[in-house]
């Protein structure tokens, strides 16, 4: 298959999208946003937040292609991008198959990269998973001060449903509803699904809002971003579920 020719000049706006264009090809990203922290010792220069990104510095990088995320950038910013003449591409992800798709488009069709072999094997590893025989219900805050959970429509609700957890404010009319601890504690979970991004929960902080109730602790990284930690989580991630609930 022939690829249009592979642009130069990269900057990424989503830390997810930073490492799987550094795994894929290292080199092409000069720029990345102040969060973008796999892979370790990316050497490149800091442009700022995912929400306050600054366009001077990207623009006199002189990119050939800005790659973001509907969710994680904002409107104005992207705007600005394309006003000033940077090529900017979009993604939009949701679901597990979205995932895959937008970082074929990303990689292929964005940067002209050959698809990369860690993708199809993220690919392979979630395809073989076996369709578990007990399903669990999970309230899955993201943060607190106030409590935030997952809602619907949301590429990590999408992991955990394949991993056999299903969301109980899945159906909520919002993708992030803001729920008192008092309701999420009478939801009827069977247990409470604690990553460590973008709140950074951890075994003193979290676990003790939801007594009686088994917590699972997960890396964000496995739970939410969308590259190279797609191959090892489904292992990673199932792990966290067993030891929390066994």
């Amino acid at each position: 298959m022939t690829h249009r020719p592979a642009v130069r000049r990269v900057v990424s706006l989503v830390p997810s999208l930073t490492e799987a264009v550094a795994e894929t090809a290292p080199g092409l990203l000069v720029g990345a946003t102040d969060w973008c922290s796999h892979p370790a010792g990316l050497e490149v220069t800091r442009i700022g937040g995912t929400k306050n990104p600054d366009l001077a510095r990207i623009t006199a990088l002189a990119p050939d292609l800005v790659i973001a995320n509907e969710e994680e950038n904002r409107v104005p910013d992207l705007d600005g991008l394309r006003a000033a003449g940077v090529p900017v591409l979009v993604t939009e992800i949701r679901d597990l198959d979205q995932a895959f798709a937008e970082l074929h488009r990303v990689l292929v069709d964005g940067c002209g990269l050959e698809r990369p072999g860690w993708l199809d094997e993220a690919v392979a590893a979630w395809g073989a998973l076996s369709v578990p025989e007990r399903r669990l219900r999970a309230v899955v805050p993201i943060w607190r001060r106030p409590w935030m959970v997952l809602g619907r429509d949301t590429f990590a609700g999408d992991l955990l449903a394949r991993l056999g957890v299903d969301n109980v404010y899945a159906a909520h009319a919002d993708r992030y509803p803001p729920i008192p601890v008092e309701e999420l504690r009478a939801a009827g979970a069977d247990l409470v699904v604690l990553p460590d991004e973008p709140y950074a929960f951890t075994a003193d902080d979290g676990p003790e809002a939801f007594p009686g109730l088994p917590a699972a602790l997960v890396g964000g990284r496995h739970l939410t971003w969308y590259g190279p930690s797609l191959t090892a989580a489904p292992a990673v991630l199932s792990a966290a579920l067993r030891a929390a609930t066994r």
